[in-house]
């Protein structure tokens, strides 16, 4: 089994997508997870390339976040469109990324996922919100490299 098959249990795959199921049931925004083994530039430029292969820059309003996680780098990215990032706070993505730095440093990965999952849907609703006729742009299952 690989490291990336490894590092979450069926189970906890599943926990993941029903709190992208959860965050994404009242806006029109799109979070996606994708976890890899590791990368082999930087951390935030891979999110970047990811971002664009899961066609997330896609969506009608921008607003696609993807949370990057890099397993034996030990590193995450949280990458929102332009949508998105134009309208939450300076230091939101950085506040997200405490919350769920916590729980991976106490080897609570699916806990920090979800977390970041929910705080990310949270920030979706306020500002982009589901509206008659929104329709699920993208798939809700977590990805790997």
């Amino acid at each position: 089994m690989s490291k990336v098959e490894a590092f979450l249990t069926a189970e906890e795959e599943q926990e993941i997508i029903s709190a992208i199921r959860d965050a994404e049931e009242s806006t029109s925004g799109e979070i996606r997870v994708h976890i890899e083994r590791t990368s082999k530039i930087d951390p935030f430029e891979r999110a970047m390339e990811v971002f664009h292969y899961l066609k997330m820059d896609n969506t009608k309003q921008q607003n696609g976040v993807l949370i990057y996680v890099a397993i034996d780098a030990k590193t995450f990215v949280i990458y929102g469109d332009k949508g998105i990032n134009d309208v939450v706070p300076t230091n939101f993505w950085d506040s997200t990324k405490d919350v769920m730095q916590s729980h991976f440093k106490a080897n609570r990965f699916k806990q920090g996922l979800i977390e970041g999952v929910l705080q990310a849907g949270e920030q979706l609703t306020k500002h982009f919100p589901w509206i008659h006729g929104d329709t699920n742009e993208l798939p809700n299952e977590i990805s790997k490299g």
